[in-house]
């Protein structure tokens, strides 16, 4: 029986769990919202979704603190938080993890080397994510897209390892999954995804779809996803695709080529993302603290060391660091901010 720990119960941890959990597993969540723990250990955890239905499962969530109580360590840690919590959320599930076990890194934009530096690169693999997800109330976690594919796990060194693949057949349980042997242009594309969706959505307001539907906002994705991926090449990476669209599109497009073709992709692929919202517009709502410096901000000084622009990343991400945490709110009056610092 594997056994799997989870730091970081929400959106994407939650339904990671809780299917992983219906699915056998012996999954524990950790989580340091009191009152989402406190709901799951009274009722189990909520699922509901497209694809899932709606449904209740038994979950075994604990506090942060009540890891001294797990006696036999874990055969998989999984890190599933924000990434300002990458490292102390690194340092949690370690030492809860066998030795010769493995950490896989759950997260938007690219803090793998920043999870192994904490647990061994070893013992590091990373896990880029297609579902969408997301959690309004305590213990309940929602499943909010109906892609097929859901998971692609690979190791940092690129090699094609049965791990990796056993992780993959595993998350099968909770969607598609297949192992990859490139990590970093996975993770590219899917950071290229976020960057353009994220920002915008939780300035705009606009869901998933939305901001991919739209004329105006499907514009400043384009370019936006452009830049991330120029970035990403100029540091050695083959780009993936990009939200299951050849990557050079986007380029092409930010550069004056004809948009018919990737606009038509665009907003045929919204309508598989349902009534959704990026986790970046989820904070919004709670006003919490942002990914900007995990995103667009990452993208800007990583464009700086192989001296790639990225005007509109980084007018994105000044915009959103106009605002102080938590006083952010959403409006599509705010993409005009962007614009005129673009003019």
């Amino acid at each position: 029986m594997t056994r799997i720990g989870i730091i970081g119960a929400g959106a994407i941890g939650g339904v990671v769990g809780g299917m992983l959990t219906r699915a056998g597993y012996e999954v524990t969540l950790f989580d340091h919202w009191v009152e989402h723990i406190d709901a799951m250990k009274r009722d189990g955890l909520r699922l509901s979704g497209p694809l899932i239905g709606d449904i209740r499962v038994p979950v075994n969530a604990k506090h942060l603190y009540e890891a001294q109580q797990i006696s036999e360590p874990f055969d998989l840690g999984f890190v599933a938080v924000k990434s300002y919590d990458t490292e102390w959320a690194s340092a949690f599930i370690s030492p809860l993890v066998r030795e010769d076990g493995a950490i896989v890194d759950f997260q938007n934009g690219i803090n793998d080397e920043r999870v192994a530096a904490v647990v061994g690169r070893e013992r590091t693999l990373g896990c880029v994510i297609t579902i969408g997800a997301g959690m309004y109330d305590p213990g309940h976690c929602m499943r909010t897209d109906t892609r097929t594919l859901g998971f692609k796990i690979g190791e940092l060194d690129g090699s094609d390892s049965d791990r990796a693949r056993e992780i993959a057949a595993m998350m099968n349980h909770v969607a598609g999954a297949e192992s990859t042997t490139n990590l970093w242009g996975e993770r590219w594309g899917k950071l290229a995804v976020n960057c353009m969706a994220n920002p915008v959505a939780g300035l705009s307001g606009y869901g998933s779809g939305e901001v991919r539907a739209r004329d105006d906002t499907r514009w400043l994705c384009i370019r936006i996803a452009a830049e991330v991926i120029q970035v990403g090449r100029a540091h050695g990476h083959q780009i993936e695709a990009v939200w299951g669209i050849d990557s050079q599109k986007f380029v092409d497009v930010a550069n004056g080529g004809d948009s018919a073709e990737l606009d038509a992709e665009l907003i045929a692929g919204a309508q598989a993302l349902g009534e959704g919202r990026p986790s970046f517009l989820q904070d919004v709502i709670r006003r919490r603290r942002v990914e900007i410096d995990a995103l667009n901000g990452w993208v800007v000084e990583q464009g700086k060391t192989v001296e790639v622009p990225t005007p509109v990343n980084q007018a994105v991400a000044e915009v959103v660091r106009s605002f102080p945490v938590g006083q952010l709110r959403s409006d599509p009056t705010n993409l005009a901010l962007i614009m005129d610092r673009l003019a």
